[in-house]
Formats: C-alpha cells, sequence, structure tokens
C-alpha cells in the first residue's frame, strides 16, 4: 500500500496577521486555490512519485493529456472545509471520488476561545445539506447530519494523538494490499499520524510539519514494514505559491 498524506491549501485562518480574528471552520485564501490546482496538476501527472534515479521522474506518457497519476485509487479527506476544498480539484485530476473521512480532522475540532466567561466553545462544523450543496459529487458518510458532524469542545492534544492511532491502525490493515491512497488533512493531525504510523515516541518537542498542499509518501509491505520515501515534499508549488 501507498500512502499520500497532504496537508490541506491556505486556509484563510493560515493567512491571518492577527490569529485572535480566527474562524473555527474557514475556507481558502484566493492563494490557497491556486495551490490546491498546482497540487492536482502534480498528482495527474505523476510528479508525485520520488525520482528513479540521479533526481530525475519517470517520464511523462507521450500524449500530454493522457492521465498518469501512477494510479492513486483512492481520496480522502476531512470534513473542513478547507479540507474539502483542496480535495475538489484534486478529484477532477484524478478522476477520483473525494471521500468525506470525519476522523481524519484537525486537532482540536471545530472550536473557538471567545476569551473571558465564554472561553472554549464548541460548535458543530458543516451539515450535510451545506456539503452536498457545494460539493454534491463528494461520498459523505451518515455520520455528517442536519447537526454538523463535531460534537466536543476542544479536543485536547491527548485526545488527538489517540485518535490518530486509531487510523493509524486502520491503515496499517491495508498494508499488504495494492492500494494507493492520498489523504488531505491537517498540519496537526498530520504530525500525530506520521508519529502514530512510525512508531516514534510522542514526544511534543517533536513536530512533522507541512506547509500548504506538502506531500509526504510512505510505503506499506505486508510485513508491516514501513519505508518513509519523502516528507513534506512542495516542488509542485512555484516559490510564490509556498506557505
Amino acid at each position: 500500500m501507498e500512502l499520500y498524506i497532504i496537508r490541506h491549501a491556505q486556509s484563510q485562518n493560515n493567512a491571518l496577521a492577527d490569529p485572535s480574528t480566527r474562524t473555527c471552520d474557514p475556507g481558502l485564501t484566493g492563494l490557497g486555490h491556486r495551490q490546491a490546482e498546482s497540487l492536482a496538476r502534480h498528482l495527474a501527472n505523476g510528479r508525485a512519485h520520488e525520482p528513479i534515479r540521479n533526481g530525475e521522474f519517470p517520464p511523462l506518457p507521450d500524449d500530454p493529456a493522457a492521465p498518469d497519476h501512477r494510479g492513486i485509487t483512492r481520496l480522502y479527506c476531512s470534513a473542513m472545509w478547507r479540507a474539502l476544498y483542496t480535495a475538489g480539484p484534486v478529484g477532477r485530476a484524478l478522476g477520483l471520488t473525494p471521500q468525506v473521512w470525519v476522523d481524519i480532522h484537525e486537532e482540536g475540532g471545530i472550536w473557538l476561545d471567545h476569551g473571558g466567561e465564554l472561553g472554549i466553545l464548541g460548535y458543530p462544523g458543516i451539515t450535510r445539506s451545506e456539503l452536498l450543496s457545494a460539493f454534491p459529487d463528494y461520498a459523505v458518510p451518515d455520520t455528517i447530519t442536519e447537526a454538523g458532524w463535531w460534537r466536543g469542545g476542544h479536543e485536547t492534544w491527548p485526545e488527538c494523538q489517540a485518535r490518530a492511532a486509531r487510523i493509524a491502525a486502520e491503515l496499517r490493515h491495508e498494508a499488504a494490499s495494492d492500494a494507493r491512497i492520498a489523504v488531505i488533512s491537517h498540519g496537526g493531525f498530520i504530525s500525530a499520524l506520521l508519529a502514530a504510523l512510525l512508531k516514534t515516541p510522542v514526544d511534543d518537542d517533536i513536530f512533522y510539519h507541512h506547509n500548504n498542499t506538502g506531500i509526504s509518501l510512505l510505503r506499506f509491505r505486508p510485513n508491516g514494514e514501513v519505508r518513509v520515501r519523502y516528507l513534506n515534499r512542495v516542488e509542485h508549488l512555484a516559490p510564490e505559491l509556498r506557505t
């Protein structure tokens, strides 16, 4: 099994000069939409794979219009707007239906810290009708209802790590398959997921940083061995698009 772990494109919160003005579930900036399109083109032309030798990539097909995405078979994204918007161009480029996977959401869930007496409040997130209206071609689980999908307040970091361990176990069950899976998720959760997949010690001083639309590729062998082919690759982005 091959696993492409991808951070979403630049969100409106990512671009804020004042974090106190953040929203609980932001969309993408204009630059973020451009990043998502660049990511989609990159995955569609096969450049997501590492060079075969001496820094050279495999040749592209003679027909520039021919798809050559090296067989990515499944595309997942979280139920947060920034991941949903990032998955759209990728799904179209790969000819895949984005599947919404609620449990790969960002650390913390949907929340805002209002300070004072209100403090931290949780919010329900996107509703089923909102999601299907904005993304009618996506596969949406039954757990997303008109009440949204987030039921908590603020998820703690240990709770996020435990969730990442559960997702890592699910992915490891497919180690012997020939699936090639792309997962569009979030910076904090991706770091926790990589730690769980690589069985590294739980250490708050270690963080696997990903730029917006940064890609990491892991290959799983049937015996459970995991090979890290690369981390946080951003060569698909022009310098002015890297955030």
